[in-house]
């Protein structure tokens, strides 16, 4: 594991004001390479933790690794092949894409932790980008 996936792991575990969501914490250990202060990273992804608030939409960390990916790779054209190879490669190491299927809302199966989902997303862009 690197440092940079245990940070956002710590960053994801917080509690209180400190707290980040899985997008959040995604989004902000790459603020050096978006070129984004922190503060800034942690507003844009407020609103993507917990699948976009109710379970029922895209992984909060997934998402914020989409934003990390457009904020460092996008040059003016579009960047739809690396995205979908990012959504693939997330897909198949956590089992899905979508929060509540990830989480095993309704089947009791649960596919990956929400840790390892902000660890796999962080690994992904790191390799990626």
């Amino acid at each position: 594991m690197t440092e940079r996936q245990n940070r956002a792991v710590e960053l994801k575990n917080r509690t209180g004001d400190a707290h980040y969501n899985c997008c959040q914490a995604v989004a902000c250990v790459f603020s050096k390479e978006t070129g984004l202060d922190e503060d800034v990273l942690k507003r844009t992804g407020a609103g993507f933790g917990l699948g976009m608030g109710g379970m029922e939409g895209t992984c909060g960390a997934l998402c914020g690794a989409e934003m990390v990916l457009g904020l460092t790779k996008y040059k003016g054209s579009p960047i739809r092949n690396e995205a979908k190879e990012l959504h693939r490669r997330f897909t198949e190491i956590c089992g899905g894409s979508i929060c509540k299927e990830i989480k095993g809302v309704g089947t009791g199966k649960v596919l990956c932790s929400c840790d390892d989902c902000v660890r796999n997303a962080v690994s992904i862009l790191e390799e990626t980008i």
